[in-house]
């Protein structure tokens, strides 16, 4: 994901993010693994906090540690739409995780209806 340039994007507002990305960023907030898990791709690749998953399995278990590591609330920041297939979704992290609040870029790419790539970083 590293040829986009993310800084292109348009801003849009959370209506127009495809049903995926929502549905995923609710199943995160409320720790349900199967919801979220079942809006990407079965050979999505995630990349988190310097980690790198593939496919439904590793996805799996990276959502199912996230929802129960920390305990934490998010407000949504901001949506930009780069093109048809990628979106950024900015996200402001509360909780009782290390340093307690940080804002979060999640960088989507889609693949028809589901998330093919999905990278996180602050």
């Amino acid at each position: 994901m590293s040829d986009v340039d993310w800084a292109e994007g348009r801003t849009i507002t959370t209506a127009e993010l495809p049903a995926a990305i929502t549905a995923y960023l609710l199943a995160h907030r409320d720790h349900d693994v199967p919801t979220a898990v079942g809006t990407f791709t079965p050979d999505a690749v995630v990349t988190d906090d310097g980690h790198t998953y593939h496919g439904l399995a590793e996805i799996a278990g990276w959502v199912a540690s996230t929802a129960s590591e920390y305990t934490f609330t998010t407000t949504l920041v901001g949506a930009s739409a780069v093109d048809a297939a990628r979106y950024e979704v900015r996200q402001h992290l509360e909780g009782d995780f290390p340093g307690g609040v940080v804002d979060l870029r999640y960088r989507f790419t889609m693949h028809g209806a589901s998330i093919a790539a999905l990278e996180i970083a602050a």
